[in-house]
C-alpha cells in the first residue's frame, strides 16, 4: 500500500527539474511539467497531485491503481499513462480537454466510455483488457463519435473483438492495431481500408482471418498507403507487383466472362437460325420449305427450267389465299420463286411431268460387228 505524497512527487522528476535549495515546495511543484511515477506500487494517488498546475505528462503505469484519480486541477495535461493497473472503469477524464494521448491498456475495463469531451485525443490505447469469460470489449458510440475527427492511433488488440465496423466513424486513422482478436471478415477490413486513406500501420496478426488464402497479399492490395503490416515493412516494389498481378487477374476474369456471354448468345443465334431453316409446320404435321432453289432438276436445262417456272407462276390464280406470297425474285442472275405452301405441290408436279416428257436417254453402245477376217498364210511377207 503506497500513497502518492509530495516527497514521492519530488523524487519523480527528471534531472533537469531538480528543486533548488532556496526554492519553496509549492513553487517547485507548480513548475513541474513531467512526472515519472511508474512502477512505484502506488494504489492511492491522493490529492497532492493537484498542486502540479502545469503538469502536461504523467507516467503512472505499472502500479496498483484501481480508479482513475481526480485530475481536475491538472487541466494542462496532454499525456496520461495509466496502463497495467487495476482499473475497472473509465471516469474523471472528460475534464481533461487538452488530452492528446491516453494509455489504458492492460487493465480490467469492460466498456469504453466517458471520453465524449476529449475532442483533441489523437492516440487511444485500450489493448489487452482482462475481461470476464465470454465477453468482449464494448464501445460507447458517443465516445467514438466524439474522437472520430481527431483520433490518429487506435490500439484495441487482445479484446476478443469479432467485428470492427463500429470504427468506421473514425475518419483519419494513421495506425490501427487489432491483433489477437476474433476477426474473420475480410469484407469489413476492405471497407475500412478504403476509408482510411492515410493508414500506414496495420496489425491484424492473431485473428482467424490470417489463415485465409493469400491473406497478406490481399490486404496489401486493399491499401495504397500501408508502410508496415503485421510488423513487417511493405516495400513499394512489392505493392506494385501485387497491384499488377491483381490487375492482370481481373482482366483475365473479365475477358472470360465476356467470352462466356458471347458464346452463349452465339449458341442462341445458331439455334434460332437452325429452327428458321427447318421451315414452319402446319397442323397436319407437314413441313413446308420457304424457298425453292433456282435449279433443282439436273435433267432439265437451266434456261428451260426457268421458263417453265416463270410460266407456272404466271398461270397461278391471283385470287388464291396465298397468291400475295408468290413472287419471282432474281438475285445476282439467279431466279428464285418463293411460293406459298398451297401452290408448291402443283408447281413441283408440273415440273416433274415436263421433265419426264423431255428427258433424253443416251443410246446404248452399238453391238460389235461380227465380221470374219481371213487369216493370211505365214509364208506371205510384206
Amino acid at each position: 500500500m503506497v500513497k502518492l505524497s509530495v516527497d514521492l512527487i519530488a523524487r519523480g522528476t527528471s534531472g533537469y527539474t531538480k528543486k533548488k535549495r532556496d526554492e519553496e515546495m509549492d513553487h517547485y511543484l507548480k513548475r513541474l511539467t513531467h512526472l515519472y511515477l511508474e512502477d512505484k506500487c502506488i494504489d492511492d494517488v491522493g490529492e497532492d497531485l493537484s498542486l502540479c498546475k502545469n503538469l502536461s505528462v504523467l507516467y503512472l503505469y505499472d502500479n496498483k491503481i484501481s480508479k482513475i484519480p481526480d485530475l481536475t486541477q491538472n487541466y494542462c495535461l496532454t499525456h496520461l499513462y495509466l496502463h497495467n493497473n487495476h482499473l475497472t472503469e473509465m471516469s474523471n477524464l472528460n475534464l481533461l480537454r487538452k488530452l492528446t494521448k491516453l494509455y489504458l491498456g492492460g487493465n480490467s475495463i469492460t466498456v469504453v466510455e466517458g471520453i465524449d469531451k476529449l475532442e483533441h485525443l489523437e492516440e487511444f490505447h485500450i489493448e489487452n483488457q482482462q475481461l470476464p469469460a465470454g465477453e468482449k470489449l464494448l464501445f460507447d458510440p458517443r465516445s467514438l463519435n466524439a474522437i472520430s475527427r481527431s483520433l490518429r492511433v487506435l490500439n484495441v488488440s487482445g479484446n476478443r473483438l469479432d467485428s470492427i465496423k463500429e470504427f468506421s466513424v473514425i475518419l483519419n486513422l494513421h495506425q490501427f492495431m487489432a491483433s489477437d482478436n476474433s476477426l474473420n471478415d475480410m469484407k469489413e477490413v476492405a471497407t475500412l481500408l478504403c476509408q482510411w486513406r492515410q493508414l500506414h500501420r496495420l496489425d491484424l496478426d492473431g485473428n482467424p482471418l490470417c489463415h485465409k488464402a493469400k491473406y497478406r497479399d490481399r490486404i496489401i492490395i486493399m491499401s495504397n498507403s500501408l508502410d508496415v503490416f503485421d510488423g513487417k515493412e511493405v516495400s513499394p516494389t512489392a505493392r506494385q507487383f501485387l497491384q499488377n498481378w491483381k490487375a492482370s487477374k481481373d482482366a483475365q476474369k473479365k475477358r472470360r466472362e465476356l467470352e462466356q456471354e458471347m458464346g452463349g448468345s452465339g449458341t442462341m443465334e445458331q439455334q434460332h437460325t437452325h429452327y428458321n431453316g427447318l421451315g414452319s409446320a402446319d397442323l397436319s404435321g407437314r413441313t413446308h420449305l420457304n424457298k425453292i432453289s433456282s435449279y433443282v432438276m439436273p435433267g432439265l436445262p437451266r434456261r428451260q427450267f426457268e421458263e417453265v417456272l416463270a410460266k407456272s407462276s404466271a398461270n397461278l390464280p391471283s385470287t388464291a389465299p396465298h397468291a400475295a406470297n408468290n413472287s419471282l425474285k432474281t438475285y445476282n442472275g439467279k431466279t428464285n420463286f418463293v411460293s406459298s405452301p398451297n401452290s408448291l405441290g402443283k408447281l413441283q408436279k408440273k415440273l416433274m411431268e415436263h421433265h419426264r416428257s423431255t428427258r433424253w436417254e443416251e443410246p446404248s453402245p452399238p453391238e460389235r460387228a461380227k465380221t470374219h477376217i481371213p487369216r493370211l498364210p505365214s509364208s506371205v511377207h510384206f
